[in-house]
């Protein structure tokens, strides 16, 4: 659960989020590219790599003289569970619920 945690936690800041959209659609890619269609700094996109690295989202490979950063979408393939695991959960609760006022 704690691994899953941290996922949402890394996911939960929308830089993270872009972050995660742009790795998803281009691929590896490098923190020069990444960081030329933000309005933050490099370093805070390392920042932001760092975060969701710890978190398992992606993974960094140095590449000549670039270290390129990937998605590893089996974390967010995880998460997708918890959160599908989470709406069967309500469904039935608003299942039963439903029973219950069409009952009264």
């Amino acid at each position: 659960m704690r691994a899953v945690a941290s996922v949402f936690a890394a996911l939960g800041d929308r830089t993270r989020l872009e972050l995660v959209a742009r790795l998803s659609r281009e691929g590896p890619t490098s923190i020069a590219k990444l960081t030329a269609r933000f309005p933050i700094t490099r370093q805070a996109i390392t920042k932001h790599l760092r975060v969701m690295q710890r978190a398992g989202l992606v993974r960094s490979a140095p590449r000549g003289r670039e270290t390129l950063w990937r998605l590893e979408p089996q974390r967010l393939t995880v998460a997708q569970r918890h959160l599908e695991a989470i709406s069967a959960e309500w469904d039935r609760t608003l299942d039963r619920l439903k029973a219950f006022v069409e009952r009264a």
